[in-house]
């Protein structure tokens, strides 16, 4: 064929959700943006994200490889406009259910509090989850403007969880979250400058993680002029070739879950809806 068709509201490459196979993964949409203070428009995301991967074919020549990933596309979930912490609820047993089919999560957001409901379901499964956070912020602030859920406190509300976090791309935090990360003992940073000046340094530590993984990508993590339509753009990001790398290197170990978040564009074709759906069609091509 010589033009793509496809059905619409559906990641390409998708399965029919017909005789699901275990030990597979599942998107699911969270158009919710709520709590967002900066750029609003996050709660599209879910929609041209999923346009944006029919631009793609199913070999991937970064990685020379073809995309045999068993995946399903489950929509979006129904959120809660205004409440944050409801919907992260109807997240986090979406999730459940998810999992009770042995299937893994692959979230699409909306804005970053959807990982919340997703990892706190994903910690009640396994005993020890490591956090792979990529962001340009750290998120972990005890409250914002008087809320614990939030875009700004997703990784508090994990790291309460008892988890540890790996947090890479950072370049914009609170001295309150300096000092918080100060104080705790499993909260590993790699700054953006990391990224650019010791990638082989960032490659060696991910390698000694052990157990199950869940990576968490807010859009912002990436340089603003390559995708502006996040949240919070901050300049001094990454380049979609060191995510690639990160992802490579990851794509080894047991990774149970993946978000990719923060994608604010009403705009077809949008460039970050593209490097968004990049990042997962790479994520997708890898985890196999």
């Amino acid at each position: 064929m010589l033009l793509n068709t496809y059905e619409p509201w559906k990641f390409a490459f998708s399965q029919e959700i017909v005789n699901i196979k275990e030990n597979s993964f599942g998107i699911i949409g969270v158009p919710f943006d709520s709590t967002t203070s900066y750029h609003s428009g996050s709660r599209l995301g879910p929609i041209v994200v999923r346009e944006a991967s029919f631009g793609f074919e199913k070999y991937n020549t970064i990685f020379n490889k073809d995309l045999s990933t068993t995946f399903y596309d489950f929509g979006d979930v129904n959120v809660v406009p205004g409440n944050c912490e409801k919907t992260c609820k109807i997240v986090e047993d979406t999730v459940n259910e998810l999992i009770n089919l042995d299937i893994k999560p692959i979230i699409i957001g909306g804005e970053h509090s959807a990982s919340i409901g997703a990892i706190k379901a994903l910690s009640e499964k396994y005993e020890k989850l490591t956090v792979v956070h990529l962001d340009a912020h750290r998120d972990l602030a005890f409250d914002f403007v008087g809320e614990k859920y939030s875009h700004a406190t997703v990784m508090r509300r994990v790291h309460e969880l008892g988890l540890d976090l790996v947090q890479i791309g950072i370049r914009s935090s609170s001295r309150d979250e300096e000092e918080f990360v100060k104080s705790t003992y499993n909260i590993q940073t790699f700054k953006s400058r990391d990224v650019h000046k010791h990638m082989d340094a960032i490659e060696y530590y991910l390698t000694t993680i052990e157990g199950p993984i869940y990576i968490s990508i807010d859009m912002d993590v990436m340089e603003p002029a390559i995708a502006p339509n996040v949240g919070n753009p901050t300049p001094g990001g990454l380049f979609i070739s060191e995510i690639e790398t990160i992802i490579e290197n990851l794509s080894h170990k047991d990774i149970v879950g993946l978000d990719v978040v923060e994608t604010a564009s009403d705009r077809l074709g949008d460039n970050t809806a593209v490097a968004a759906a990049k990042i997962i069609y790479d994520f997708l091509t890898l985890i196999d």
